[in-house]
């Protein structure tokens, strides 16, 4: 059966197209500040930091890329492996980029134990495309390839997942990037582009399987997947144009937090915001089901802070039914818990800052991490989950982590 323009479901063609599925990719103080330099048909490729860019072939004059849906296993930092779900073996997905005007071709097979589908989140497309299971198209049944074709019509930072069992498939991280760059030679570009799609999880300690049933009490939260100190710094020069682009699928909205900058909003997933309507910000809302771009100039170098602002977003598999011990006298229950359980150590009673350094002592259940994240420059960094780090340097080689910021002399700290 040949490939067509047409919502066809190619069954026999699967097993040809899973095999090809497998090669599997990769502020200043004004807005004058934010400069502006054009080339035709120039962009700058998008960054997913802890994932990759979806490789496409030319076929007939139509960019043709493949996906795969199918069962990953994540690492979301070194030791704690997490049973997930995905496309061409990563979560998030490999981010897909093609222009304005382009003509794409999107073959997704299904390896999924379950029926699937794939809707174009924001992208204006015909009706039969849409990817809504039982509404715009049959579901894809396991072992099925289905062709979406359509032709790109706008530009921005758009999205993909599915629609079918959404519940489930996109709690266990089925989702990616689906840039659209603009074709316009007058455009402005960046001279870094970033790509961060946000993910909450509910996975017990020990266990390796996200509980998809879990609608609000989430403790583990994640930055394309990855834990801090799992997830990769954002490398920048000092004077770089960055754009950040944010996605959200999750179940609640995040407040995303830059230290040391400012930065406009300048896009959602409707597309990009016209330069008068920018708003200054160094904190952007990103809302359930939706996108934001934001870019600033790295004009102050060193190690900055880039993180969800709701405080139980950057901790790791915090336990919420515990009893709370703030400000109780705990000596005599701890001498009494160590006849019964020698070495047991009581959490809580001054506060939880310590505890990074408490959990380095104590035994872990298998594939489980701490509640805080890594450690820095001066000790354990106390935070983790939804938290990178923006790393500025006047000489900075994009191929390699600098390490640490110097600070210089510092000031003598006070007894």
């Amino acid at each position: 059966m040949g490939i067509t323009r047409r919502n066809v479901l190619f069954s026999s063609f699967g097993a040809t197209l899973a095999g090809l599925a497998a090669r599997r990719g990769e502020a200043k103080e004004t807005r004058s500040a934010l400069r502006h330099a054009r080339r035709a048909g120039g962009r700058t490729n998008v960054v997913t930091p802890n994932g990759a860019t979806l490789p496409y072939r030319m076929v007939g004059g139509v960019k043709e890329f493949h996906l795969t849906a199918e069962p990953v296993k994540r690492e979301f930092v070194d030791g704690f492996q997490v049973n997930c779900w995905g496309y061409n073996g990563m979560t998030p997905g490999p981010t897909i980029e093609a222009f304005e005007g382009d003509r794409v071709r999107i073959l997704v097979t299904n390896h999924l134990p379950e029926g699937t589908s794939i809707h174009w989140h924001g992208v204006i497309l015909p009706n039969g495309m849409d990817g809504v299971s039982g509404l715009t198209q049959p579901k894809i049944a396991p072992g099925e390839t289905f062709a979406y074709e359509f032709t790109l019509k706008q530009n921005g930072t758009l999205m993909y997942h599915p629609h079918f069992d959404e519940m489930v498939q996109i709690a266990l991280g089925m989702h990616g990037f689906f840039v659209i760059h603009p074709r316009d030679a007058g455009t402005r570009r960046v001279d870094r582009d970033f790509a961060i799609f946000l993910n909450e999880w509910f996975i017990k300690p020990g266990a390796s399987t996200p509980d998809p049933t879990v609608m609000l009490d989430f403790n583990v939260f994640t930055f394309n997947s990855r834990v801090f100190p799992g997830t990769e710094p954002l490398l920048v020069r000092t004077g770089d144009r960055v754009r950040i682009r944010i996605a959200n699928l999750t179940m609640d909205s995040h407040p995303i937090h830059i230290h040391g900058h400012k930065f406009y909003v300048t896009g959602t997933d409707a597309g990009p915001i016209q330069e008068s309507a920018w708003i200054p910000e160094n904190t952007v809302n990103v809302p359930v089901g939706s996108t934001r771009d934001i870019e600033l100039v790295a004009d102050n170098p060193g190690d900055w802070a880039f993180h969800c602002h709701k405080s139980h977003h950057v901790m790791n598999q915090m336990g919420h039914g515990l009893p709370n011990l703030l400000g109780i006298d705990a000596a005599n229950t701890q001498a009494r818990l160590n006849t019964l359980a020698p070495g047991t150590m009581i959490m809580g009673p001054t506060g939880m800052g310590e505890m990074a350094e408490m959990q380095g002592m104590m035994p872990m259940p298998r594939n489980s991490i701490t509640m805080r994240g890594g450690e820095g420059p001066y000790g354990p960094i106390d935070m983790g989950g939804m938290f990178t780090i923006v790393k500025i340097r006047d000489d900075m080689d994009y191929t390699r982590d600098p390490g640490w910021y110097s600070q210089g002399p510092r000031a003598r700290r006070v007894e």
